[in-house]
């Protein structure tokens, strides 16, 4: 008896059928294959540089800052970012530090101050970088203009005569009967300039003489206010520079010291200092961050406007002013944002 197919349960059998399971079979493994491979591919990290004037040991603020500010925009360190940063007290090094991290092919580069934007486009004019804090960048030639950069450069700058003026009413206010004001000021740091000279012009109109101190480094500090002891400055004024704000604790010791009343950009007086009024530091890289999501999400620097900060903020020191036999004027301290009447060396930012 012959029994054919089918006929025990069984499906008669098709040539053309085993053809189209094997291509099938075929397509659905080409497709997988990819897939598998891409699932076993870690998704890359976008890595972010950072150019600091300072040494590293004194950056952890600054780089928390910006931490804190990438997290709010959904970028965990160590997760779904790297940041990276670089920094030194001599400003030429750090012309090798934004070099190297271009070549290590970083997504993008902030940078803090006038010597790091300048050292970080001398490195690159592709990779985009984004300004914590600069001098004027168009004086400087760092941007067309604020409006629209037109470059791999944004961010945000501190443009000195907005509040130097200010500064010097207020040290005017503190010290009343002062002749004569020694200003410090780093010589290889050019973003200083417009501050120098909206200082000497503050000067002129409240017909103060100003000496002007240099110091590039921490070891040139004591030297510069030893001048201006030779010279009886009757108060002192720091300008913004990064080396500065690094060693503001040695630069509150040494005009401690020296009882000189001193004035600082940043925020020193919580450190020690007497006074200081000026942009948040770590508020100006904490919105970096904005910029580097921004970027990060396609967006070019060129059509990214540079922002100015709007708010500054006045510190007065009262244990530092009693030290020095200074009284505040009652109406200086309704207008302070912040009144100290204690601080220890290791006071935070």
């Amino acid at each position: 008896m012959t029994v054919h197919a089918g006929l025990a349960g069984h499906p008669p059998h098709h040539p053309g059928m085993d053809r189209r399971r094997f291509l099938l079979t075929s397509l659905a493994g080409a497709f997988a294959a990819p897939l598998a491979a891409d699932a076993q591919q870690p998704r890359k990290v976008p890595r972010v540089g950072m150019v600091l004037s300072g040494s590293l040991a004194d950056a952890d603020p600054r780089v928390a800052a910006l931490r804190q500010g990438l997290r709010e925009h959904g970028y965990v360190d160590g997760q779904h970012i790297a940041i990276e940063p670089r920094g030194s007290d001599d400003i030429p090094n750090l012309d090798a530090l934004a070099t190297k991290l271009v070549q290590s092919k970083v997504d993008v580069i902030v940078t803090q101050g006038t010597p790091g934007a300048q050292a970080a486009q001398r490195a690159t004019r592709t990779t985009p970088i984004v300004m914590a804090t600069s001098g004027d960048p168009v004086k400087l030639g760092l941007v067309a203009s604020l409006a629209r950069p037109g470059g791999n450069i944004t961010g945000q700058t501190i443009i000195g005569d907005e509040y130097i003026g200010k500064r010097m009413e207020i040290l005017r206010e503190i010290v009343p009967g002062v002749s004569r004001i020694a200003v410090l000021s780093n010589p290889a740091n050019p973003g200083l300039l417009p501050q120098m000279k909206a200082t000497e012009d503050a000067a002129r109109t409240l017909g103060i003489a100003l000496q002007r101190l240099e110091a590039r480094h921490a070891d040139e500090l004591e030297r510069a206010f030893q001048a201006a002891r030779n010279e009886r400055a009757g108060a002192l004024l720091v300008l913004d520079d990064a080396v500065f704000s690094t060693h503001r604790t040695r630069i509150v010791s040494l005009a401690a010291a020296s009882r000189l009343p001193t004035f600082y950009g940043l925020r020193s007086a919580e450190a020690g200092g007497l006074v200081s009024y000026g942009p948040n530091l770590l508020e100006s890289f904490r919105s970096a961050a904005i910029y580097v999501d921004k970027i990060l999400k396609g967006a070019k620097p060129a059509d990214l406007p540079i922002e100015r900060p709007t708010k500054f903020e006045l510190v007065i020191n009262l244990k530092t002013a009693k030290a020095l036999g200074l009284t505040i004027p009652p109406s200086l301290l309704l207008r302070a944002d912040q009144v100290i009447e204690y601080w220890t060396a290791a006071a935070s930012w």
